[in-house]
């Protein structure tokens, strides 16, 4: 939506400008369910208002297909553009990803900025990223999604043909910019590269120490840092809002009778997470690789758990980490009724009830990672651990994992 500037707040709204409006849009095929659309676009108004900007009008085509211009038809495009000026509102954001040449045809035809939901999210994380590496990742992201479309910029240009009386100023510039990107984007990757490195060396010294690693994986907002913060004792952000978290965290976990473990926490998933993300954001998701037990965090509030759920094992399964021992954690117990919480564990009977925010179910929980963990960490990866219980974890590790 826009990039962050001096002056901008904790949560990435710029300061001293109006607040954008935007109006959101979805194309229904006949295969997809109404329900399942509106949802999407109700995900997408959340996402929208976590990027700064107010929901006017939402919008729902049924077609059998995308126009190649337009995306929707071309008559639903007039309708949206009466709307725009009635409305006053200067956004428009796609639920569904647009091609460069659609986007600014869509552009032209509503006389306003249009966005889809791809460059929506990487608004939102490059307003929410923190750390060097997170910053690093989402430029990458950001990059990559923008040279196509620097391309289409420069059209009008390019149908000028080649030739005398055709190479100048346009054509270099374009050449320029993209040359330019290209060579910041080869940067980004040796930058990372490094903070790859870093992980892995990071990595060995978790499994010298024989400690155990329990990941926190689950859609955005299901809850994660509050389970962490109730865990370790940390104070780390944590709000009832989409993608609050991204840096990665690690923190050991020491209770009483219990061996100690490291809990380590990732950016939250969520149903079309852009591919730019996922391959900018691959040396943080590569720290599930070495977990010996994930903990799948489901918000069992949610109208669309299940939906939910499908998006986080289909993104574990791209990451191939699938095979991970698994803890279903259904939280935010705590805001069903007995029988819908009965109902959600009638469904998944090997699940862990919890509420994070109360602290209720987390010594199940406990109980529930370490059963699973127990025949992983018994093998190969265990040996040199040590005896079990405080004991086995070093000092210096301690120390650090503690911070």
């Amino acid at each position: 939506m826009r990039q962050r500037v001096n002056g901008g707040n904790r949560g990435g709204h710029e300061v001293g400008r109006e607040r954008e409006r935007a109006i959101l849009a979805a194309l229904r095929r006949p295969a997809q369910r109404r329900a399942e659309v509106e949802e999407s676009l109700e995900e997408l108004a959340g996402l929208t208002a976590a990027a700064g900007a107010t929901v006017g009008q939402r919008v729902i085509q049924e077609r059998q297909a995308a126009t190649s211009s337009l995306y929707f038809g071309s008559g639903k495009v007039d309708e949206m553009a009466e709307a725009v000026r009635e409305s006053g509102a200067n956004l428009f954001i796609s639920d569904d990803p647009l091609s460069p040449i659609q986007e600014r045809n869509l552009s032209e035809a509503l006389g306003i900025k249009v966005i889809d939901r791809t460059a929506l999210i990487l608004d939102i994380f490059a307003q929410r990223a923190r750390s060097a590496e997170g910053k690093l990742q989402v430029e990458l992201a950001q990059l990559t999604y923008l040279l196509p479309r620097l391309v289409r910029q420069w059209k009008h240009l390019e149908r000028l043909g080649g030739g005398i009386g055709t190479r100048g100023p346009g054509e270099t510039q374009l050449e320029s910019d993209r040359r330019v990107i290209r060579q910041r984007v080869q940067k980004l990757k040796r930058e990372l590269e490094g903070v790859q490195a870093h992980r892995r060396l990071q990595r060995a010294g978790r499994r010298r120490s024989g400690v155990p690693v329990v990941a926190l994986v689950g859609y955005t907002n299901a809850g994660k840092t509050t389970l962490l913060n109730r865990l370790t004792g940390s104070h780390l952000t944590a709000a009832d809002q989409l993608f609050v978290t991204l840096d990665p965290a690690a923190r050991l976990v020491e209770r009483p009778a219990r061996r100690p473990f490291v809990l380590t926490d990732t950016v939250g998933f969520i149903r079309k997470l852009p591919h730019e993300l996922v391959a900018a954001f691959r040396a943080t998701l590569e720290e599930l690789t070495e977990a010996d037990v994930l903990v799948h965090v489901v918000d069992a509030s949610h109208p669309s758990q299940e939906e939910h759920m499908a998006a986080v094992d289909s993104l574990l399964r791209e990451l191939q980490v699938a095979d991970r021992p698994t803890v279903l954690a259904l939280n935010k117990i705590d805001r069903l009724d007995e029988a819908h919480a009965g109902a959600a564990l009638a469904g998944h009977r090997s699940a862990v009830a919890l509420s994070a925010a109360m602290g209720d179910g987390v010594e199940s929980l406990l109980d529930a990672t370490h059963r699973r963990g127990r025949a992983r960490h018994a093998g190969g990866r265990a040996a040199g651990s040590g005896a079990g219980g405080r004991g086995g974890l070093p000092y210096r590790a301690r120390a650090r994992l503690k911070r």
